[in-house]
């Protein structure tokens, strides 16, 4: 057996270590190790709950709205508040434009260049993949960088700025939306729905999102295999075997995402359990943080995040990352786009997961059909706003009690817990996406979502950065700096 550490990532959003045992050519285990501890939670003691609005947003540069989002409604938890219509379209459409840019971010600048590499030489579509999308320099790269860039404008006017927004209240957003203003958001809307539709998809949003099955999948991409880059990349999927690659641990999370002002989700919340098939509710009651190989405190064992801590013990001997193991009713979860779309039973998503699994192909096709079906939704929640009604109402003085507030990133389900006594925070705690699916191993011994998926990659002879590895450590998009906080 030979050892191999892979890292630190690039093209990863902070500090990532991989370290692999390696037998016969594949992994036979992984440990996956965040390096660096930020704090965000100790910061937060003391301070007033509202105050918490400001810090948390600050936690990454590229989920700040998420943050904000599940901050928000942890706060209108602890005071009972409820958004009117307008503030809930509106917090929607913001969380949307984050959360759509993210995917568009991850296919084209994070994922897609690895199929520049030269270990890909001889596959005929490796020239069209240099020309698409080598890094920094590809053609569709830059034309995939300057829409990312138009498209944020709309949180400047949703939003006054992007990141570290601060229109995100506990009872709306603080930012109403004028009719002229609302022509121009559906204009940017528009123009980005236009990109997608020439470029990734090469078809109308509709059609892809009307395709319910692997067999209507397949017979689309046969009708001009490299047109677009959504088809190429199926192309890539075929020829490098991507629906066998990175296996994950087949329970899903959703907390749903886009919640209505009438109720419910635009996205469905539950577990998905792919063995049984089956859709569960969710009880956020179960979830229990292990730190039992972190480097932090794991006194009393697994807690529940409203009873969390969060203490550095860098000595630990056992400990081998940053990160805690959250745990649902016990199992390892797994989530993401493919989560939510198999929670609100996207058919594709559900046959493509019922044949192959939670996989390479499988998570980076619900990203790509994420694009295709928020984008409507985004279209709608802007032409259902009510001039002349309220965007937010007033938040009261937070005293005692606690809240939880949970929502969707990009990345996959996000939670914030705090409890607070006598006017301020006397404990917050956060489970990022990122936390979930690059979990340490539990008390139990049970690998994360991540390292049950790296096991059984192939390792070719010489290979220090193993292109199946970077595969499956993508498929996932990491966030570390949310995973640590």
């Amino acid at each position: 057996m030979t050892r191999l550490l892979v890292g630190l990532f690039n093209r990863v959003e902070g500090d990532l270590e991989v370290s692999l045992d390696i037998e016969g050519g594949r992994v036979t285990a992984a440990h996956v190790n965040a390096p660096m501890f930020r704090g965000f939670e100790q910061i937060l003691q003391g301070k007033k709950p509202q105050d918490a609005l400001v810090y948390v947003p600050r936690i990454c540069g590229i989920c700040s709205v998420s943050q904000s989002v599940a901050c928000a409604r942890a706060l209108a938890s602890l005071g009972a508040i409820a958004m009117p219509p307008n503030g809930q379209h509106a917090t929607n459409v913001m969380l949307a434009t984050e959360n759509l840019a993210d995917h568009l971010t991850h296919f084209y600048l994070f994922f897609m260049p690895d199929f520049t590499r030269a270990v890909y030489a001889q596959q005929p579509w490796h020239g069209e993949a240099l020309r698409r999308f080598a890094a920094q320099t590809g053609e569709h790269t830059r034309l995939a960088i300057a829409a990312r860039q138009r498209w944020f404008t709309l949180l400047g006017t949703l939003a006054g700025k992007w990141p570290h927004t601060q229109s995100i209240e506990p009872g709306g957003s603080s930012r109403p939306v004028g009719p002229a203003e609302r022509i121009r958001l559906l204009a940017q809307l528009r123009e980005f729905r236009g990109f997608l539709e020439r470029q990734l998809f090469a078809a109308p949003l509709e059609q892809i999102s009307a395709l319910a099955s692997e067999a209507a999948l397949w017979a689309w991409h046969a009708q001009d295999p490299w047109g677009g880059d959504f088809r190429l990349f199926l192309s890539m999927v075929q020829d490098c075997a991507l629906a066998r690659l990175g296996s994950g641990p087949g329970r899903y999370l959703s907390f749903g995402a886009y919640p209505q002002p009438q109720g419910g989700f635009e996205l469905a919340d539950g577990v998905w359990n792919a063995g049984s098939g089956a859709l569960s509710a969710v009880d956020e009651r179960g979830i229990r943080e292990d730190a039992s190989h972190a480097w932090l405190s794991d006194a009393a064992g697994p807690r529940h995040p409203l009873e969390g801590i969060t203490l550095p013990d860098a000595s630990k001997a056992a400990a081998y990352t940053w990160n805690k193991a959250p745990r649902l009713a016990g199992e390892v979860i797994e989530t993401g786009a493919i989560a939510r779309q198999l929670a609100a039973a996207n058919p594709l998503v559900r046959d493509a997961v019922g044949r192959h699994g939670g996989t390479v192909y499988t998570r980076v096709l619900a990203r790509l059909l994420e694009l295709a079906r928020v984008l409507p939704m985004m279209e709608r929640w802007l032409q259902q706003l009510r001039p002349g009604e309220a965007y937010c109402v007033p938040t009261p003085a937070f005293t005692e009690g606690i809240g939880v507030g949970l929502s969707e990133a990009a990345r996959g389900s996000l939670g914030h817990w705090v409890v607070a006594s006598r006017g301020r925070i006397a404990n917050y705690q956060i489970v990022a996406p990122t936390t979930w699916n690059f979990s340490p191993r539990d008390g139990a011994g049970t690998p994360g979502a991540l390292e049950q998926a790296l096991v059984g990659a192939p390792v070719q002879s010489g290979e220090t950065t193993p292109v199946a590895v970077q595969h499956i450590v993508r498929s996932f998009d990491p966030c570390m700096v949310c995973t640590v906080h």
